[in-house]
């Protein structure tokens, strides 16, 4: 159970995108037609002032994303030692994001920009509330 503690959640929105790039897109990762496929409505939706919403795939990931991001939040309140895997793990999947927003073009849209800031900012409020829980623990303990 431990282990997948470790685990950051935020890599799921992230396999998904890949996935749906190497799926989805023609030439896989490699697709210029990322923001077509990202814009592509699922399904749509009558509001009360009489429009209609179209929900669309990179909204699905975003929110997604979103939900996923305050439970990381919510996870990096805990002061136990698999913290700093889950951090470190984190970090390793904000590089691979940030390599594939800059050189792969299927990756160069709107939704996995914000999916890559979310998980940037799941490793700085990683890595602060670890340094000030730490600190905390320091000031007590010495007293």
């Amino acid at each position: 159970m431990p282990i997948f503690a470790a685990l950051p959640l935020l890599a799921l929105p992230v396999a998904a995108y890949n996935l749906i790039a190497l799926l989805l897109m023609p030439n896989g990762f490699h697709s210029t037609l990322g923001q077509d496929r990202m814009t592509q409505a699922l399904l749509t939706l009558p509001t009360a002032s009489g429009g209609v919403w179209a929900v669309q795939l990179g909204d699905m990931l975003i929110f997604a994303s979103l939900v996923i991001l305050f439970i990381e939040l919510l996870k990096s309140t805990t002061s136990r030692q698999v913290a700093i895997i889950n951090h470190l793990l984190s970090m390793l999947v904000f590089l691979v994001c940030l390599v594939e927003f800059l050189l792969l073009p299927a990756f160069a849209t709107s939704a996995f920009f914000l999916i890559t800031s979310m998980v940037l900012l799941d490793v700085l409020a990683g890595f602060i509330v670890t340094i000030v829980a730490s600190r905390r623990d320091i000031d007590i303990g010495g007293g």
